[in-house]
């Protein structure tokens, strides 16, 4: 019983890494607002509009609350 929790934990880990974002190739290695639509809305540029303005209008609330 044990050994295939162990198994059940090994293989949930592995599906947990695999979903994670993966890093846009940037100088800095962060994801743009723009990376993160495409990801997100490869297919519906509407959509990925919409999600690129709101996702600025976030990081830019975000940075003016932060003490500089």
């Amino acid at each position: 019983m044990l050994k295939k929790m162990l198994i059940v934990a090994a293989a949930s880990g592995v599906v947990g890494l695999a979903s994670l974002p993966v890093q846009a190739a940037t100088p800095e290695g962060v994801m743009t607002c723009r990376d993160a639509a495409k990801l997100k809305y490869p297919a519906d540029r509407k959509a990925r509009h919409d999600f690129r303005r709101a996702c600025k209008q976030a990081w830019r609330a975000q940075k003016n609350a932060a003490p500089a």
